[in-house]
């Protein structure tokens, strides 16, 4: 998908800073980046031109599964990638409609690969 807007929803900064700065340079797409679910969530409704969301699950206010059943409601063509260190949250991901899972901690590479994939699946 030409120029395919990438959201990352992460609360910890350096963790979110680093996966925003890794994607713009590495995958040549627009990455924005949230804090928290609810703050990437009031931007979703009103900028839909995302195509790829990539969250963690635990956060405050509104967890990543809270965040991808939102989106896949509302959007259910778009790409969610669920990140979390918790093994089990992958078959709750899954069952609530996630396209990928990415366990913490990955290598750069493995993010990489997941995003690529679905980028290429849309071109």
């Amino acid at each position: 998908m030409l120029n395919a807007k990438i959201v990352v929803v992460e609360d910890e900064k350096s963790i979110r800073t680093f996966m925003g700065n890794a994607l713009t340079y590495s995958v040549d797409r627009e990455v924005k980046t949230f804090e928290s679910g609810i703050a990437a969530w009031n931007y979703m409704k009103e900028y839909t031109d995302f195509h790829i969301v990539i969250s963690d699950v635990d956060m405050p206010g509104m967890s990543g599964l809270e965040l991808l059943k939102k989106i896949k409601e509302l959007f259910p063509d778009r790409i969610f990638i669920i990140m979390s260190g918790n093994p089990l949250n992958e078959d709750s991901a899954l069952e609530l409609g996630a396209d990928g899972f990415l366990a913490k901690p990955f290598k750069l590479k493995d993010l990489f690969e997941i995003v690529k994939l679905f980028l290429n699946d849309n071109n």
